[in-house]
């Protein structure tokens, strides 16, 4: 049986505790609150391997996860609607 982790006010950090209370409402490049732009979640269930091929490249681009998987589903559609007729 493996045992469960349970974290009390008292074993967070405070910087931790700030970080997760202010969610996803961080500046973007444009000044604008990355809450107010990206709304919606979209789940996909992939291999491990393929995240970690992910989560490396995102690194090396000094980059999150999810921004670097925003530009390239941006690029991605723009190449759709321009070869849409």
């Amino acid at each position: 049986m493996t045992k469960r982790l349970t974290l009390s006010a008292k074993t967070v950090p405070p910087a931790a505790d700030r970080w997760v209370k202010q969610g996803d409402n961080h500046e973007a490049a444009d000044g604008s609150l990355k809450g107010d732009r990206y709304t919606a979640r979209l789940t996909l269930d992939i291999t491990p391997e393929l995240r970690k091929k992910i989560k490396l490249r995102a690194f090396a681009s000094d980059k999150t996860v999810a921004d670097m998987l925003r530009e390239i589903l941006e690029r991605e559609f723009a190449k759709c609607q321009e070869s849409a007729p």
